[in-house]
């Protein structure tokens, strides 16, 4: 089975809200709603992988530095296995934008089970309720 490294972050905004977004109509699991992120690029560490996606997904500048690693999802889809570490980030440069047709919604992460998510994702949220509530 093929492994697939996929990196996430929660931004948390200074009301201690978590970023989500909807996966646009026409991709795979379109409508479940996910942590920014994406599939890293040939030769690319996690955390470069995250600053160029919140880059193209989001319009925001983020240093290395503000992302911690908090905990990561293990998942076995049908044809595939996906390992992806979760990082959290609160400080960023620039104006949270969907810039890929996405929807967008600052969440608080005692309410992240109301909205529905890949099966991945979904054991990402006691961690983050963990460190918010």
């Amino acid at each position: 089975m093929k492994l697939l490294l996929v990196v996430a972050v929660a931004l948390i905004d200074a009301d201690n809200r978590v970023l989500i977004a909807q996966r646009p109509e026409g991709k795979q699991l379109a409508g479940l709603w996910e942590f920014p992120g994406g599939k890293l690029d040939a030769g690319e560490r996690p955390e470069q992988a995250l600053i160029r996606e919140l880059q193209e997904e989001l319009g925001i500048e983020v240093k290395e530095a503000c992302l911690a690693p908090l905990t990561f999802a293990s998942h076995a889809y049908d044809d595939f296995h996906l390992l992806m570490p979760l990082y959290i980030c609160r400080r960023w440069q620039g104006t949270v934008t969907a810039r890929e047709g996405q929807t967008l919604a600052w969440v608080r992460a005692n309410k992240l089970r109301d909205y529905p998510m890949p099966p991945a994702d979904i054991p990402l949220i006691p961690p983050l309720i963990d460190l918010l509530m």
